[in-house]
C-alpha cells in the first residue's frame, strides 16, 4: 500500500491540526512503553463535537486557512479517535515506522473522521497498537462508531444550546441500551462541550472505565455551538 508523501511543512500542520483535535481537558492517561501489538484491555471512542472544533479554530490566531472540516458539510459528532487501552494507561507508537496508509482508505474515512492529518496521526500513535491491519483497524473504528447511536437532539443541532454535561451524558445513556455513567466522560474546554468519550470492548460491548469516566467535564454548564447547516 502507498502512503503519500507529506513535505516537512505539511507534516508539522498535520501534527499541530491533530494536537487541537485533542481536547484541553485534563490527559485521561499516560503513555505507557509501546508493548507487542494487540496487547490492551479495551477500546475508547473518542467522539468530537465537530462545530466546537471549528469554533475554537476560528478563534485562534492564524487559522483563517479553510479546514475540510469546518465547510459547508454538518457534521457533528465525528470520531477523533479509536484507543487501545489498558485499565491504567495506554500503549501508543507500537510500529516505528507504521504500516503505510492507502489513498484510498484515507479517501474513505473521511465522512467519519474529517482531517487527514488526523487519520495519519491516529494511526501512527493509537491503530499500531491495535495489532491489526490499516484496513481492519479502520474497519473496527466504523464499526465501533455504528454500536453508539448519538442521542436524537444531538444529531442535527439547528441552534447553539447550553447544556450540562450531566444532561449530554444522560442523554448518551438513555439512547444506548447497556452505557452507564461509568463506561464514558464528556470533555469540555473552557466554554464549550468539545467530546464524549466512550469505553468498548473488542466486541463492542460497554467497559467500565473508572479512569476515563472520573475525569468528566466538571462545569456547571457548557455551550454546544450549532451543526453548520442544521
Amino acid at each position: 500500500m502507498l502512503r503519500v508523501p507529506l513535505s516537512a511543512g505539511a507534516r508539522a500542520a498535520a501534527f499541530l491540526l491533530a494536537i487541537a483535535l485533542i481536547v484541553p481537558w485534563p490527559s485521561l492517561a499516560q503513555d505507557k512503553k509501546a508493548g507487542p501489538p494487540g496487547q490492551f484491555d479495551f477500546y475508547v471512542l473518542a467522539l468530537s463535537w465537530s462545530p466546537s472544533f471549528c469554533a475554537a479554530r476560528q478563534e485562534r490566531p492564524g487559522r483563517h486557512r479553510s479546514d475540510p472540516q469546518c465547510g459547508a458539510r454538518p457534521f457533528g459528532f465525528v470520531v477523533h479517535g479509536l484507543w487501545p487501552q489498558f485499565e491504567h494507561g495506554f500503549p501508543s507508537y507500537c510500529e516505528v515506522p507504521a504500516p503505510r496508509l492507502a489513498r484510498s482508505l484515507i479517501d474513505n474515512m473521511l465522512d467519519l473522521m474529517p482531517s487527514r492529518g488526523l487519520i495519519y496521526h491516529e494511526w501512527d500513535r493509537h491503530g499500531t497498537c491495535s495489532g491489526l491491519s490499516p484496513q481492519a483497524y479502520f474497519d473496527t473504528v466504523r464499526k465501533a462508531y455504528a454500536a453508539v447511536k448519538i442521542p436524537p437532539d444531538y444529531r442535527s443541532l439547528a441552534k447553539p444550546a447550553t447544556v450540562t454535561p450531566g444532561a449530554v451524558a444522560a442523554a448518551f445513556v438513555k439512547a444506548n441500551p447497556g452505557l452507564s455513567l461509568a463506561d464514558m466522560a464528556v470533555g469540555c474546554d473552557r466554554k464549550r462541550l468539545t467530546e464524549v468519550r466512550l469505553c468498548l470492548t473488542t466486541d463492542f460491548r460497554f467497559h467500565a472505565c473508572p479512569q476515563i469516566a472520573r475525569r468528566s467535564c466538571r462545569r456547571n454548564s457548557v455551550v454546544m455551538p450549532a451543526v453548520r447547516g442544521g
